[in-house]
């Protein structure tokens, strides 16, 4: 019912969308400055709030006295808070007006670091910080600073630190309680980071990114302050999470080297023999820990999206107890210190998440917190329902769809198609309050593809959009369309596209290429003209940027990128648009946005603009996600309300 008087509410109140355009109107809400978007009723307001109240808790490391750290909000952001045991309160220990990124607990401490940044700028800093007392800052103010390691016995901590206007990373050391001890151990070319210490901390095992699938491993001798890559990495493939095992003699590492799929591997360094550990499967390894004592090993397999959970013992390599968890998403995965317990988090459909602890020893799996959904009844919520089409070159295409519960037996839903970003990312089936929200308080379908170039089904899927043919993974959208048409419950007449970041480029690209099927979009931060974007994005993350989408400096990739920018189709745009972006967004910057609203502005399309001061890729403080939302409900009420041409 009250979902059915929102709509009607917003039925009633809308006037069609003008034709022309009209002067800009601006108004101030916080920190958002808001073109062109009318007043929100209280209705929506009340609304949006029931499905932005959830509060999540995200397993993040254990403490030496067995107490758990985990990332939550109780605010506006999401920081620090310690949990003493199952059940037990929840202890803020951060009071930061920034949200807190990461945190890593110090060995041999009760102290731990954490990283945040400013306004969403992306330019982390490193802080160490015990259960009290105030944090202390151990990078410099002006870098970048990220994927810190810690040696075994929490003596030394390394970390990669990148500046303004170069391409080029740095790794530093620096004792974790004594800033004026940072050095710079060495200076790398690319984009490069420290993955692990090894044992007798003489050496370091290094990553260096060359695009999102293709990496570098090279080994840091620290008295020498001299790296030499892995002989064994030189054949493309990507290896995330490399560790030292066997007392340094071997790494274990997530890879797809020799593999369509990611598995988990133990390579010789001296050798560069590469033996698998988690088994022949056509699913790809997404995370895993192991016990500081190298005898229990925990991973994970993303499964269609679905997380699924091995515990075994890592010398013999025979299947432990296995932990019942509930299906979903895994978002944390952790041992204690002395290896008896698995720190873990999951969230699904109807759980925001929640941390849970397995003892290896008993094989008891034991809930340490219970998070609220800010008042929702988890039985209201959608299931979604894991669907595949076929595409225009026969590829299957994977989507969850989300059917409103209140929906009527055959009643045709309007239907919003939501795209991820990445390009390399994967919607998978965890907490998802917009889709929900949409679903419930709209009584629309939302269906998430994973169009090719998606991670999670292998590397041939992976690589099917990159460069000249970047626009295939368009098509596939076009063939979800077609899927859409054939359905008796969807009304393909009320289609709206929606996505953030790369998912914001496919909004764009979608709303030129299919303008007479879709009633409008929403992009946020979305790449509007690729030869800008590759320009203008951070130096740190450019030559990664170019690696996927190709190299605008070489003539003839840089016709194709001039050719399939959406600023260059812009007139085939003629249904409104609604653009959101953080001025803060170091990767797609500002510029994109505004330029694409000034276009399409000038040829009379209605377009909605909303630029958060304080946000940069991604709205991370409640009071903007909240108004976010709000702005995009009236937006889509109105196109759903709108009689389309069939």
């Amino acid at each position: 019912m009250r979902a059915f008087c929102l709509a009607a509410l917003l039925f009633t109140a809308a006037a069609p969308l003008p034709a022309q355009p009209r002067p800009v109107e601006t108004q101030q809400v916080g920190s958002a400055t808001l073109q062109n978007v009318p007043e929100i009723p209280s209705i929506v307001r009340e609304a949006v709030q029931r499905f932005q109240n959830y509060r999540e808790a995200e397993f993040e490391d254990w403490l030496d006295d067995g107490s758990m750290l985990i990332t939550t909000r109780f605010g506006t952001t999401r920081q620090v808070h310690r949990v003493l045991g199952p059940g037990a309160d929840r202890s803020q220990l951060t009071f930061f007006s920034e949200p807190v990124s990461g945190v890593w607990h110090i060995p041999g401490s009760e102290r731990f670091l954490l990283s945040r940044d400013a306004g969403g700028d992306e330019w982390f800093q490193l802080y160490a910080m015990g259960i009290t007392g105030a944090p202390v800052q151990l990078t410099e103010p002006g870098t970048r600073n990220q994927s810190p390691v810690l040696s075994t016995d929490g003596k030394v901590l390394a970390w990669s630190r990148a500046v303004k206007g170069s391409s080029d990373h740095a790794i530093l050391i620096a004792e974790p309680a004594d800033p004026t001890s940072r050095r710079v151990a060495y200076q790398g070319k690319g984009a490069i980071a420290p993955a692990d210490i090894s044992p007798d901390g003489t050496r370091i095992l290094l990553t260096r990114g060359i695009s999102n699938r293709e990496m570098r491993l090279s080994m840091l001798d620290v008295a020498t302050g001299q790296a030499a890559e892995l002989p064994f990495t030189s054949t493309p493939a990507r290896y995330i999470d490399p560790r030292f095992v066997r007392g340094g003699a071997a790494i274990l590492v997530i890879t797809d080297q020799g593999s369509d799929v990611l598995r988990l591997v133990e390579i010789d360094l001296q050798t560069g023999k590469s033996v698998p550990v988690s088994g022949e499967s056509r699913w790809e390894v997404e995370r895993y820990d192991l016990s500081n004592d190298g005898r229990v090993l925990a991973y994970a397999t993303n499964e269609d999206g679905f997380s699924r959970l091995a515990v075994q013992d890592f010398r013999t390599r025979r299947a432990l107890p296995q932990p019942q968890l509930p299906r979903g998403v895994l978002t944390g995965l952790k041992f204690s210190p002395g290896g008896k317990t698995l720190g873990i988090s999951m969230t699904n459909a109807t759980s925001a998440g929640d941390a849970w602890a397995w003892d290896v020893t008993a094989a008891r799996l034991t809930r340490w917190t219970h998070s609220e959904l800010g008042g929702l009844e988890p039985a209201t919520l959608a299931e979604p329902r894991l669907i595949r089409f076929q595409s225009f070159d026969g590829l299957s295409v994977p989507a969850f769809v989300y059917r409103p519960r209140n929906a009527e037996a055959g009643a045709r839903t309007p239907v919003i198609v939501d795209i991820h970003g990445g390009p390399e990312s994967q919607t998978r089936p965890g907490w998802n309050p917009g889709a929900q929200y949409f679903a419930d308080q709209l009584g629309a379908t939302v269906i998430l593809p994973n169009v090719r170039g998606s991670e999670g089904y292998g590397k041939a899927y992976l690589n099917l959009d990159n460069g000249a043919k970047r626009e295939d993974s368009v098509k596939d959208i076009g063939a979800l369309l077609d899927w859409i048409g054939r359905q008796p419950d969807l009304d393909s007449a009320r289609i709206a596209v929606y996505g953030q970041s790369y998912g914001g480029y496919m909004s764009l690209a979608v709303s030129t290429h299919y303008a007479d099927r879709v009633v409008g979009s929403i992009e946020r931060y979305g790449i509007s003209n690729w030869i800008s974007f590759l320009q203008n994005t951070e130096a740190y993350r450019r030559d990664n940027r170019r690696a996927e989408y190709g190299d605008e400096r070489d003539p003839a990739m840089r016709a194709v990128l001039e050719r399939i920018s959406p600023l260059a189709n812009v007139s085939a745009i003629k249904k409104p648009m609604l653009v959101m972006q953080g001025a803060n967004d170091p990767r797609v910057p500002q510029s994109e946005s505004e330029q694409i609203v000034e276009q399409l502005r000038s040829r009379g399309v209605e377009t909605w603009y909303v630029l958060f001061a304080d946000e940069g890729h991604g709205f991370l403080k409640k009071p903007n996600n909240d108004l976010r939302r709000e702005v995009e409900t009236v937006f889509l009420k109105r196109l759903f309300e709108v009689p389309s041409k069939r």
